[in-house]
């Protein structure tokens, strides 16, 4: 009997189209073996506190979303132990600047605004998710 193979990447985004075209670029780089697509924030937080299972190696995250906001999520996984050293990069649509302060005061490891561009999108979620996964060294 074999384990059940380890999510590298949860991706928490309400929009359909935005979760497609971020799926595809990780895709096109062969970083989307280990995938899974919630859709909001309260669905985020139960995925990552449900069972014994090993955390993602990245969570690419939406801010404005309906239930629970992106920030909200950020700060309950920097608040949890299991969580806390999760890498969590801020994937968003959002200029704001107190958006951008909010992220890295609770604790994002990187914030990345959503070009509209969709071959600009496709090239800066490959590279984070290059970056994320294959590059970084992350604690056990």
């Amino acid at each position: 009997m074999s384990a059940a193979k380890p999510i590298e990447i949860l991706l928490v985004e309400d929009s359909a189209d935005d979760a497609e075209m971020t799926i595809r670029a990780l895709r096109k780089r062969n970083l989307a073996n280990g995938i899974v697509h919630v859709r909001d924030g309260e669905a985020a937080l139960e995925f990552l506190h449900a069972g014994d299972a090993p955390p993602p190696r990245l969570v690419l995250l939406d801010l404005k979303m309906p239930k629970l906001g992106g920030l909200e999520v950020l700060k309950r996984l920097r608040e949890d132990a299991r969580t806390r050293a999760l890498p969590v990069v801020i994937l968003t649509s959002s200029k704001e600047e107190p958006d951008v302060q909010a992220g890295y005061a609770l604790g994002a490891n990187s914030y990345i605004v959503k070009p509209v561009d969709f071959e600009k999108f496709q090239e800066a979620v490959s590279t984070v998710g290059l970056y994320w996964l294959v590059l970084n060294q992350a604690p056990r």
